[in-house]
């Protein structure tokens, strides 16, 4: 097979790329890996942070520029609570490229069908996008079907409902519709150049069904693969830690991100680039999880029956309301930190008040707060591996009346290992046994900790790990342990690109006829959809002109 351009991965960057070269006059060819279009991007909450003076924020007189965008996305004086900067390490001639084409690209969304909801932009979802106004638009589902739960959202809900479904399913239409050859199921494997290290990228390697095959790109490649916290040896390029067990990756199990896009390109010469975003502590590159007892435990991200791929997901999970209803424990069964303590935070609109552009006071007017519940889960047991290993939530029958849980399949996920009851703690103990519980629970020790907790409460002080006035004991039968593991989520390093998503390699050239766009590039902190679309559009135009 042969085009003009083939655009690998059919996301939120994929998709525009190949709308934006197909109107343009060239022949696309999208190939994607999964059963279906969409991505990490499908599933998410559909919140695309794009500003710089959009008609939307015109409309309801918020003053933006892509001057201002720039200015936030390259202060320095911002930080977290915990001190790690949002923006300090972004590349600025890639920032500089999304500032001028943000507005651009939301508009470009809307004459491609996307619908958002109709009210200001604001805050909401977004993380690293800015502080000095709000940009943050929200799609909504219309009449497509959730891949959530196979079935459209509620008739009330449709325009106001916040849906990755609301950006991706019009942008496949659109494609179509423009003439765009998708192919689905057909998974990169290399990509071809002219020289080992020299020349031009003129295509790529792929496998479907079983089969290799070879797609000619007469004029460009665009990388589009989703970025790479999937790949558990590539991701601890980053962060050590990031271990086998932290296997419910957000966006699972519709698609992985696999690294095939970072791997295929590093192989024909480019280089990484903006490691700090993906290893600092800030946003939501690793979260808490919001539910437990299943394999995929992604807070905003609720599997049910309907959905196509609820037989990889097997759960819907347990969503938890109130962290007083639980303690959680390490592999040994003993406690690490308070249940109720917060993820890593980012920074957006009206979270530093006031903010001035580049002031020092931004950083100091900041309350200095750790956010370290997910470095205590993933400290380990002190065994000299790395990884914190599973994480569980210990509770009993009055905590399930209190949350109003079902503790049955498919709510919980016991087929798998990753759910338990017992009539007694130490029996809960010893029926913890799955792949990625290297070592037994000592029953002895989880019930010490319980026993420790319930004193606890009745005293009114963790005198442990200060969480806040413990409010329930654990001691009704049935008791449950459900998993719990921090959940993987942001890409936010990869390859080397340039203003127009050009690819780079480690002398500093350009990769001639290779771009990339999106989670598998690198340089550039923000969380969401805004950085994926804009990219993606820009690397269209750019591929062509």
């Amino acid at each position: 097979m042969e085009a003009d351009i083939v655009v690998v991965g059919a996301g939120a960057a994929g998709l525009p790329a190949a709308i934006v070269a197909r109107e343009a006059g060239a022949s696309v060819i999208v190939v994607e890996a999964e059963a279906d279009i969409g991505g990490h991007a499908i599933t998410s909450g559909g919140n695309v942070p794009l500003g710089g003076g959009t008609s939307v924020q015109k409309k309801y007189g918020i003053g933006d520029s892509p001057d201002i965008l720039f200015k936030d996305l390259t202060d320095w004086s911002v930080v977290e609570p915990n001190g790690f900067p949002d923006y300090r390490y972004n590349d600025h001639e890639i920032i500089r490229a999304f500032a001028d084409n943000s507005a651009p690209t939301f508009e470009f969304l809307l004459s491609h069908g996307v619908v958002f909801a109709d009210r200001a932009p604001d805050q909401r979802g977004g993380g690293a996008v800015g502080n000095s106004v709000p940009r943050e638009m929200h799609a909504v589902p219309v009449d497509w079907p959730l891949v959530q739960t196979g079935a459209p959202a509620a008739p009330e809900e449709r325009l106001t409902f916040s849906t990755g479904n609301g950006l991706m399913r019009p942008l496949e239409a659109a494609a179509r519709k423009a003439g765009v050859e998708i192919l689905l199921e057909h998974r990169l494997t290399a990509l071809h150049r002219e020289g080992i290290r020299s020349g031009r990228v003129t295509g790529i390697a792929a496998t479907h069904g079983g089969d290799s095959l070879n797609i000619n790109a007469r004029t460009a490649v665009i990388l589009a693969t989703g970025g790479s916290t999937g790949n558990v040896e590539f991701r601890r390029m980053f962060d050590p830690r990031l271990t086998e067990e932290y296997c419910g990756l957000a966006g699972m199990p519709w698609s992985n991100q696999d690294a095939s896009g970072e791997i295929a390109g590093m192989e024909v010469g480019a280089a990484l680039w903006g490691l700090f975003n993906q290893s600092g502590e800030f946003g939501a590159t690793i979260t808490k999880p919001g539910r437990i007892g299943t394999q995929y435990g992604y807070v905003n991200l609720h599997w049910q029956p309907g959905s196509k791929v609820f037989h990889k997901a097997r759960a819907t999970g347990l969503r938890v309301s109130d962290w007083q209803n639980v303690i959680l424990v390490n592999m040994l069964g003993k406690r690490f930190y308070d249940e109720t303590g917060r993820q890593f935070t980012a920074n957006n609109y009206n979270v530093i008040r006031p903010y001035v552009h580049g002031h020092y006071l931004n950083a100091k007017n900041i309350r200095y707060e750790p956010n370290n519940w997910l470095n205590a889960a993933m400290a380990g047991i002190g065994d000299g591996k790395n990884g914190g290993g599973p994480i569980w939530a210990i509770f009993d029958s009055a905590a399930v009346a209190r949350e109003k849980w079902q503790t049955k399949p498919p709510h919980v996920d016991t087929e798998a290992g990753f759910f338990y009851e017992a009539g007694t703690i130490e029996e809960l103990a010893a029926k913890i046994t799955m792949k990625y519980q290297r070592v037994p629970m000592p029953p002895e020790n989880l019930a010490a900790t319980v026993a420790l907790y319930n004193n606890f409460v009745v005293d009114g002080v963790d005198s442990d790990f200060g969480k806040p006035k413990p409010l329930y004991t654990i001691e009704k039968p049935p008791f449950y342990a459900a998993w719990s593991t921090p959940v993987i989520h942001d890409t936010r390093a990869g390859l080397r690109i340039n203003a127009k998503c050009q690819v780079v390699d480690m002398r500093g050239a350009v990769i001639p006829g290779l771009y990339c766009a999106g989670e598998s590039a690198g340089g550039f902190s923000a969380h969401g959809l805004g950085r994926a679309t804009c990219q993606g559009f820009i690397a269209g135009h750019a591929a062509t002109g």
